[in-house]
């Protein structure tokens, strides 16, 4: 790929811009010296102003969502993609969301523009669990760990049973629950079904992949470690 076409599928502008960078000296190799746009050069040699180029495409990136974020490019009010670098929302191909948090959701998001990936990720033969703690408008019963862990739950609209869950009970109004698989506002709708209301809910843990020391809005380029991490055990 031509280095004009690159640089601009990674954000940095279109196409015109990009020739313009070139034009005035600041596509740089490692050692300073300026690049042509007809230069072949690997993708870490490359320096804009100085600074090396973002990752290349087959980006995976996790990021500690705050509430009060859409995963969404186009909605109105605050987006996740205004939490990273301004040229992220222009890459080509798109950083997408891998599922999504709703508004009022925090926790753990993972993004990539690998279509292949995504698709394993999302895909049940993967047997991703994913974690989440929740903050209840009532008192737990006690019956509901029995209920989530049935495989015979069934949410409003829907013809099929949930397949069986975990819960483990952290307080009165507290729980952490487990998932086996990805449903529409599923645990909001787990726990109206047993007639209570969830008014926090944190997402800590995709597959064996936690936030770690990630803070909220903070994020993170995911390593084939990592990626291994995701689709490992879980500890």
């Amino acid at each position: 790929m031509k280095l004009v076409k690159h640089i601009a599928n990674l954000g940095y502008g279109s196409r015109k811009q990009v020739q313009l960078m070139f034009r005035e000296g600041r596509v740089t190799d490692a050692d300073g010296e300026v690049l042509y746009a007809d230069d072949k050069v690997e993708h870490d040699a490359i320096r804009i102003d100085g600074e090396p180029l973002d990752p290349p495409p087959g980006l995976t990136l996790m990021l500690h969502k705050p509430t009060g974020y859409t995963c969404s490019t186009k909605d109105h009010g605050r987006l996740i993609y205004d939490l990273f670098p301004p040229r992220f929302r222009e890459r080509s191909p798109l950083l997408s969301p891998v599922g999504r948090l709703d508004r009022d959701t925090s926790g753990l998001l993972l993004l990539t523009d690998d279509g292949a990936l995504l698709h394993r990720i999302v895909s049940p033969k993967s047997k991703l669990d994913k974690v989440y703690e929740t903050q209840l408008a009532q008192d737990l019963r006690g019956d509901e760990a029995a209920t989530f862990a049935s495989g015979t739950l069934m949410l409003e609209s829907e013809d099929k049973p949930l397949l069986p869950a975990e819960l483990e009970t952290l307080g009165p109004r507290s729980a952490r629950l487990t998932l086996h698989e990805g449903r529409y506002h599923q645990v909001r709708r787990m726990f109206a079904a047993v007639g209570n209301h969830v008014e926090a809910l944190h997402r800590s843990r995709v597959g064996g992949l936690g936030l770690g020391e990630l803070a909220e809005g903070q994020w993170r380029a995911l390593s084939a470690a990592d990626l291994e991490t995701l689709f490992g055990a879980m500890p």
